[in-house]
């Protein structure tokens, strides 16, 4: 569901709902050093998704002592409510929390040595995606905000977020289980607003989509059963790796001839094939892993039936059955265009007017898409890069060597502070 504010003729004199304080640049200086810290000691500590205790633990101790109300849901997520001194509007900044199990390999005096379990696996667990330093410079906004309370005109739900990742298998969690647990419901959230730092842009920087922005994610898993056999006598069985095999293949073909590219793109990729236990034995069942990736609905709906029927089809073909099982992971994350116009001029306040552009739309996912779902919002990009630094050569997410620059922080928090005093409700523009 996309939310649309008034027509833009009205709101675009609107952009200031109150004015911002004075001392907010001191104020955020002042807690730039907590920030870097707060962020090195989650690096260090990392915990996975539906497992962020101790991280928990420390956000609700650190608003708590903030006077800030909070309370815990969606199992170890943490919601935080900061009530201004004059009524307005309900702004809820969110932050997630969960690491990834990977084993980290820079060499940082705050690297990580964490090792756990997952799915029956012994591994490292890394803050591979910089969700360490989203948690601290909402920690750190939580801070400047409740000290600049007087000048708040309205309420702050900080939603400090669990299992961005994906809980793990048989449990529920992150923000589709946050808003399940009415984190937008106590106190009703009006608009909301994310960011997430990105390893290939300049450090302080901020990139930005107007509409859909970033996209949906479907987990899907094929099951082919064949016919079990001797290597030597294919003929007598049905072998589901080679019937696989041309799935795979068929997969494709529905991106670059089936789907209609110029509205927009498509993914496909299996990620893991499940088969067989030795060299001479065709094996009775393969299983096939993978995700589905869309920006438009409708595409995404085509898209969808097309796996269902090229999976079971093929299948057919070659007198084996295919079980198609697809599961949402997330929504499109959609930009409401009103708001992203209304909110421009705060993100250039915050890093300045040359270090803010908009940018394409991109293929990753993000499960901020279920607050969108509910209330207009507002996702970005901020940059984690060392400045100078080929973006080409900056290490991806979720890979050992991924590295982010954290001298820029106190950008991100200014801009989390900054949102807040300059957003107006349409209600006020309009006096209803």
């Amino acid at each position: 569901m996309k939310y649309f504010f008034i027509p833009l003729l009205v709101i675009t004199n609107i952009t200031n709902a109150q004015n911002t304080p004075k001392n907010l640049d001191n104020k955020v200086a002042e807690v730039k050093e907590k920030v870097v810290n707060w962020r090195r000691d989650f690096h260090e500590h990392p915990e996975l998704s539906n497992r962020e205790f101790n991280t928990s633990k420390k956000v609700q101790a650190h608003l708590n002592s903030l006077g800030i109300e909070t309370r815990i849901i969606a199992k170890t997520g943490v919601v935080g409510v900061l009530r201004g001194s004059k009524p307005g509007p309900v702004i809820a900044l969110r932050a997630d929390m969960d690491a990834l199990p990977v084993i980290e390999r820079n060499n940082l005096s705050f690297k990580s040595n964490v090792q756990t379990e997952y799915n029956g696996l012994k591994v490292g667990v890394m803050h591979a995606c910089g969700h360490d330093a989203h948690t601290a410079m909402l920690m750190g906004a939580a801070e400047v905000l409740s000290k600049l309370k007087n000048d708040i005109a309205g309420t702050v739900v900080f939603l400090f977020q669990p299992s961005e990742e994906g809980a793990p298998e048989g449990e529920e969690g992150g923000a589709s289980l946050m808003v399940k647990e009415g984190a937008l419901d106590n106190p009703k959230v009006e608009v909301a607003f994310g960011m997430h730092i990105e390893s290939n842009i300049p450090a302080g920087d901020i990139q930005y989509k107007s509409g859909a922005f970033m996209a949906s994610a479907d987990l899907f898993k094929i099951k082919v059963k064949g016919k079990s056999s001797h290597g030597s006598q294919p003929w007598l069985g049905v072998d589901p790796i080679y019937v696989s095999a041309q799935i795979i293949n068929a997969l494709q073909a529905i991106v670059s001839r089936e789907s209609d590219l110029t509205t927009a793109p498509v993914v496909i990729t299996v990620g893991a094939i499940h088969s067989g236990v030795r060299f001479n034995i065709i094996p009775e069942e393969a299983e096939l892993l993978g995700t589905i990736r869309n920006l438009d609905q409708t595409v995404r709906k085509k898209v969808l039936e097309e796996v269902k029927s090229v999976s079971v089809q093929i299948a057919n073909t070659f007198h084996a059955t295919a079980e198609v099982t697809l599961d949402n992971k997330t929504l499109v994350t959609y930009n409401t265009p009103e708001l992203v116009k209304q909110m421009i001029p705060s993100l250039e306040k915050a890093a300045g007017t040359s270090h803010v552009r908009a940018m394409n739309w991109v293929t990753g996912a993000e499960d901020f898409s279920f607050f969108g779902e509910k209330v207009p919002s507002f996702f970005f990009y901020f940059g984690g890069m060392p400045i100078g630094k080929d973006p080409a050569t900056a290490p991806p997410h979720h890979t050992p060597d991924f590295y982010i620059d954290d001298s820029k922080l106190d950008v991100g928090v200014k801009a989390f502070c900054q949102l807040v005093f300059d957003y107006k409700s349409p209600t006020a523009a309009t006096g209803k």
